[in-house]
Parts: C-alpha cells; structure tokens; sequence
C-alpha cells in the first residue's frame, strides 16, 4: 500500500466535548453493557488480564468510575481517600484509586453490579462534559508506579481524562471481559474506528516518527506520518492491547497511551 492511500494522522479529529466525547462515551458504555448482559452468572468470576481481577471486580471498578466521573464531590472524594492509601500500591494513586473502587462495590451481585452500571452511565457522561473549560486546562502528574506500563504519558490534563481516558478505560474493559469469557468482540465502523483511530493520533503525537500503520477490520483504516519508517499490520484491538500495556512492546510501540 502506498503512503498516497493512506490517511495522514494529522488529519484525524481528536476526540473533544467539541467534537464527539460525549456521543462517545455513551456509545462505550452501550457497548459494553450490551456484553454485560449476555453473561452467565458463573462468567463473573472469569479472571481477567489485570492482574487480581475477576470481571466482577472489573465492573466493581467501573462503577466507582462512572461514580467519581458523575460528581466533583466523589471524585475529590475517591482522590483523597487514594493518596491516603498510596503507600499500599507502590505509591501509585492510580492503582490505589481502582483498587479502593472495587473494594467499594465487593459486595454486590452480578444483577446489581450492571444494574447499577446501567443507572450510572448516562449521568456519568453528563458529569464529564460539564467539566467547566478553564478546570479542563489543568494538568496533573501520573505517579511513574504501580502498574502504569513503561513508555506511559507522565502528565495529563483534565480534559483528555474526561472526554478520551475514561472512554477508552470503558472500551478496553469491555474487551478484557470479552477475552475472559471467551467472546468474540465485534468492532464497528463508528464508535470503535473513533476510539482507534484517535489511540493512532495521539500515540503518533507523542513519538513523533515516521511510519505506516494499517489496522485491519471496519475499525481500522491506514496511517502514515511522515516518510519511511517501518510499516506496522495489526488487528485494531492488538495494536490498543500493545500501547495499553497488556501486550509486549518495542521499537514505536514502545510509546503507549493512557486507557
């Protein structure tokens, strides 16, 4: 395939309020409560590929996720109530406040875990994209422990976690959970390719080299940047696994994104 055929990441729209965040992340969410309730209950105990996690304790985290994005209070709430906890997880914030999330919800059923899921949701997706404009701008560190992956962002602003992180947090959970339960996952052309294709800017963005990507199936497309540069084929779902840090990494994909 020639560079001619392909599409110059710098012509990819970044995921904003602007833009379609919010129709987004209600997609994912619809997605992946669609697969939520096609499992057994016996399936909630599958383990997944984070390490300690069962998809019970994946959806546990999900929910104090959904909660913390709903309202300001829960997230200072959970932020707070984290950092207290951060010498138990390496000193990662991040870890401490996921793991607190799915020792908050331990003790619900699989019908309350995505009833609950379900309830959340739509004022989780509200709660995101009032973020007032000027809050957005800030910017924050991402503690360099705990299980952020080698090669991660090390800084972030509020805005790219409320419209683009927690969407992708979403989308890739209702992949490990399809993984753990041994269902195929069906990509689509509209909100899949959107969060793809996105991963490919901004991971492009931030190692800055010349390449040619072409990811297979109705979410993926053809990529370049620059000229020459090695010429990378995967299957879309392989590529987020790699620069999720859940798959080995080298060479550019060494440089992961934040999901």
């Amino acid at each position: 395939m020639s560079v001619d055929m392909t599409r110059a990441v710098d012509e990819v729209p970044r995921i904003t309020r602007d833009t379609d965040a919010g129709e987004l992340a209600a997609g994912a969410y619809r997605r992946l409560l669609d697969l939520l309730e096609q499992l057994e209950p016996e399936e909630w105990g599958a383990p997944t590929e984070c390490p300690g996690w069962d998809v019970a304790a994946m959806v546990g985290h999900l929910i104090g996720a959904a909660k913390e994005a709903k309202s300001l209070r829960e997230s200072v709430r959970q932020q707070r109530r984290a950092k207290r906890h951060a010498h138990e997880f390496d000193g990662s914030v991040l870890d401490a406040t996921t793991a607190l999330q799915v020792r908050d919800h331990a003790h619900l059923s699989p019908a309350e875990r995505l009833a609950t899921l379900r309830q959340l949701a739509p004022a989780a997706v509200r709660g995101r994209m009032r973020v007032p404009r000027l809050i957005r701008r800030v910017t924050f560190g991402l503690d360099e422990a705990g299980s952020l992956p080698p090669g991660s962002p090390t800084k972030v602003t509020l805005g790219e976690v409320v419209d683009v992180v927690y969407t992708r947090d979403v989308w890739m959970h209702r992949i490990d959970i399809a993984h753990a339960t041994d269902r195929s996952v069906e990509l689509d052309a509209t909100v899949d390719r959107r969060i793809v294709e996105d991963v490919v800017a901004e991971w492009a963005q931030r190692h800055g080299r010349a390449f040619r990507l072409t990811l297979s199936g109705p979410a993926g497309g053809a990529f370049h940047q620059g000229e020459g540069g090695p010429h990378l084929a995967f299957d879309p779902v392989e590529f987020c696994r790699i620069l999720s840090g859940r798959a080995p990494a080298d060479g550019l994909l060494a440089t992961r994104v934040l999901f």
